[in-house]
């Protein structure tokens, strides 16, 4: 064979041998890798070793992830967030975005939550930040000082609804931004109503937090509302089961289970008892929902000043305007409660 032939032929060898190494490298960045859609959190100072345990799972093969997250120097560049990644992904695109921090924003969630430590452990199970952080956050001292809140009343800055996050937001971001949205909730059309009826925004949640606890039927909420706006504005106590219950909770524990309020309960000695005390609480004894405050706002105007749990449309009440219609009430009540051996 001619040098010539000779020296083609390892040109043509060395061509091919490129071609191969260039379609294992192309392959490596450019292949699809990723085999299904799903999310990865990755946590705050998370390792290079961690974010491969948490996107194994989801790819066609490991080690090209690795080998490009080393080429793009994605190691030193990790930032924690929740990614959604496609089914379908190359490792080129798909490190890209993880470099990026273009994380997907969650949608956020609670509704109506007895204390703090339900709130927080809610919020946990949404965020990074865990419930003993958050916990930590919302009672912090100076935080409650600045913005004159008590660890007693900071659960109403709290408004059950639907707010936008990115999953790795701390416990203090998560705590600061919900305080922004209450005072964007009171805005000048709610605040007017709230002047015109005599009361603060916070007075307005205290009470909105006993209509929340007083009935879960979203449609009585305004009658039950100007129920005890009327006693309120005649300086009558408001007399209201779920104050007594809270005091009873406050002094016996969360889990105390109070089924029937008794006559001896009504005599409990607390800032909380409304049977007792003339006027609102200190402090809201639930975390009212937005129909409650709006309850509040925009009461139904009638002469009602008793109600009573009705035994023949479960889940409502019936409301009198005299103390004798509401011992007819009343009564009917209790023999129904004794028929089902509820004593307590």
């Amino acid at each position: 064979m001619s040098i010539k032939k000779i020296i083609l032929l390892v040109l043509a060898i060395i061509s091919i041998a490129g071609a191969i190494i260039g379609y294992k490298f192309y392959n490596k960045i450019y292949a699809t890798n990723v085999i299904k859609n799903t999310t990865v959190s990755i946590p705050v100072n998370a390792t290079f070793s961690e974010v491969q345990q948490l996107i194994k799972p989801f790819l066609n093969n490991s080690e090209s992830f690795e080998w490009v997250a080393q080429q793009k120097n994605y190691p030193n560049k990790i930032k924690a967030g929740r990614y959604p990644i496609k089914k379908g992904m190359n490792n080129n695109d798909l490190i890209n975005l993880l470099r990026s921090g273009k994380q997907a924003p969650i949608k956020l969630t609670f509704n109506n939550q007895d204390t703090l430590e339900k709130l927080a452990g809610r919020v946990s199970e949404q965020i990074e930040a865990d419930s003993t952080q958050i916990l930590a956050a919302i009672t912090d001292n100076e935080f409650l000082s600045k913005n004159k809140l008590t660890k007693a009343n900071v659960l109403g800055i709290f408004i059950p609804n639907s707010y936008q996050f990115y999953w790795n937001t701390t416990a203090e971001a998560f705590r600061d931004k919900m305080l922004k949205e209450y005072h964007r909730f009171w805005n000048e059309e709610r605040l007017a109503k709230a002047k015109k009826l005599n009361l603060t925004k916070e007075e307005v949640t205290i009470l909105a937090s006993i209509v929340q606890k007083e009935t879960s039927k979203v449609s009585e909420r305004s009658t039950v509302a100007g129920l005890y706006l009327n006693r309120y504005r005649d300086n009558w106590a408001l007399q209201a089961d779920p104050t007594v219950i809270f005091a009873l909770k406050q002094k016996h524990g969360q889990n105390f289970e109070v089924k029937r309020v008794l006559n001896a309960d009504l005599l409990i000695e607390s800032p909380y008892n409304t049977y007792q005390n003339v006027g609102l609480p200190p402090a809201p004894i639930s975390m009212p929902d937005i129909s409650s405050i709006d309850a509040v706002l925009n009461p139904k105007k009638h002469e009602y000043y008793y109600m009573c749990a009705s035994v023949t449309n479960f889940g409502t009440h019936e409301f009198a305007k005299t103390s004798e219609q509401h011992a007819r009430n009343a009564a009917k009540y209790r023999r129904w409660i004794s028929k089902q051996g509820i004593n307590r």
